[in-house]
């Protein structure tokens, strides 16, 4: 993976990164101030190239100009748009994806570095992604960066966050970019062990087929009955001495959807491998909080299913009792996502007893209908943590809009047969989603977010800090929200 080093001055000057802003609209854009101006002559030089480079200085824009002899021998002038941290990311971004045939570039920021050193390192290395199973055929990549600041020691703590929560973006896309012929329930359980491995302080239970038998998890056992690898259910726990807060995240975790008996058609299965990527995002955001040794207790609950097809399949039409004794009649197969979750939110309300409860799923197409391909779709019936975790998942550079828990479709819920029908065909899937989970949350229910991220959970084409494949959405927004929480 990249390597960042907090230089105070510059040490090696190969390539030279200078950061330029917008200066109006009338007006040719300028060059930042940095904390360790260049030379004279090297600035005037980059200050003269400005005009005929057609900089605008929008984040992103990136012009290179060799200077044969000199040093530096390449300048690179890097648009930070408005120099927050939106900005960095993306100029960050831009720099790893045209200096992916650099052993190593310096960058310099301004001597204010905080927002643009963590916008940048987290841009450099969400940019630099590429998910490969093998070494073969791989593009270049930069490998090392100099990042030149007033204050390296005094900086390396927000270098630190940076870069874990890059790291643990990077971990969600892993997991949701491998391939279903190698990712079932019990592959996924044992990422998990491997990288909670070495650390002592993080707690992990992984249930199987018979301890979920036994104790009740009868959504889990019918959405993962239809496959050869059995369910899981990942309980992972941060719990620091000095938490005050208890949340409990969970993530929906089918492997593979297959839709079951109600099986998908050809082009809605292809991508399907990406059904677990709540599940990858709790896990990574958990693994985050203890690497960062952030105050606040984090259990994290991923149920791990695959939804195939098979004789032992449960059927359209079934009744599912789900932990805790509520039942529910399922006719769509396809509509699995619902119930592992429903098993795993009842467990967080009866034996865990949280301050707060998260969910993320890739819940429903109805997400990517309403909101396009960027945003996720947040529920809660309480405004200020609403607003919160909303204010975290924007200031991390991911995008959310809260959605309305309309009473209305209520009555859509209904069944003849059992305490709900978790899949009726009559249009507002998303919210009605929503307001099934809901009936699980218990006393928990004016302290519970529904995030629906079945559209940015997967990125067509490299924006920004996303590249093609899985993006690791929710990684980023809730780390920067359990931040707050200590």
């Amino acid at each position: 993976m990249l390597a960042i080093r907090l230089v105070r001055e510059p040490e090696r000057l190969d390539t030279l990164v200078l950061p330029v802003r917008p200066e109006g609209p009338d007006s040719p854009p300028a060059l930042v101030p940095t904390a360790s101006p260049p030379a004279d002559d090297v600035r005037a030089e980059a200050a003269s190239l400005l005009p005929a480079a057609r900089l605008t200085g929008a984040a992103g824009e990136v012009r290179e100009h060799l200077r044969p002899g000199g040093t530096p021998a390449r300048l690179v002038l890097l648009g930070v748009g408005d120099g927050d941290e939106h900005g960095w990311r993306g100029a960050g971004a831009a720099l790893a994806r045209a200096a992916k045939n650099e052993t190593y570039v310096t960058v310099a920021l301004p001597a204010d570095a905080a927002v643009a050193l963590r916008g940048l390192v987290e841009g450099l290395l969400l940019g630099s992604y590429r998910f490969r199973l093998t070494e073969a055929g791989g593009t270049p990549a930069l490998a090392e960066v100099d990042v030149v600041v007033s204050d390296p020691d005094g900086l390396a703590p927000t270098l630190a966050t940076a870069r874990t929560t890059a790291e643990m973006t990077r971990l969600a896309r892993d997991l949701t970019n491998t391939p279903s012929s190698t990712k079932n329930p019990g592959w996924f359980a044992a990422q998990v062990a491997e990288a909670a491995a070495d650390r002592p302080d993080l707690h992990l239970r992984v249930r199987g087929p018979e301890e979920l038998a036994a104790e009740g998890f009868g959504g889990i056992l019918a959405v993962g009955g239809g496959s050869a690898s059995g369910p899981r259910l990942v309980e992972l726990d941060w719990r620091p001495a000095d938490a005050r807060t208890h949340v409990v995240l969970v993530g929906k975790g089918i492997t593979f959807d297959a839709g079951g008996i109600s099986i998908k058609p050809v082009p809605a299965m292809k991508l399907m491998r990406k059904d677990m990527a709540g599940a990858a995002a709790v896990v990574a955001a958990t693994l985050g909080a203890a690497a960062l040794r952030l105050p606040v207790r984090v259990t994290t609950l991923a149920p791990l299913a695959e939804n195939m097809v098979s004789g032992s399949a449960f059927r359209p039409g079934d009744v599912i009792r789900h932990y805790g004794g509520v039942t529910s009649e399922s006719t769509n197969s396809d509509a699995e996502g619902r119930l592992v979750l429903a098993d795993a939110m009842a467990y967080a309300e009866r034996e865990l007893r949280p301050d707060l409860l998260v969910d993320l799923a890739t819940l429903t197409g109805a997400n990517a209908v309403a909101l396009g391909k960027r945003h996720g779709a947040l529920y809660s019936e309480n405004d200020g943590l609403a607003a919160d975790l909303l204010a975290a998942i924007e200031a991390a550079g991911e995008r959310a809009w809260r959605m309305p828990l309309a009473t209305d479709y209520l009555d859509y819920l209904g069944s003849d047969v059992a305490d709900l029908h978790s899949s009726p065909d009559r249009g507002a899937g998303s919210i009605v989603a929503a307001l099934f989970l809901r009936e699980f949350t218990g006393d928990l229910r004016d302290r519970w977010v529904h995030v629906d991220m079945s559209a940015p959970s997967w990125s067509e084409d490299e924006q920004a800090e996303l590249t093609r494949g899985a993006t690791g959405w929710g990684v980023r927004g809730l780390l920067r929200w359990l931040a707050t929480l200590g």
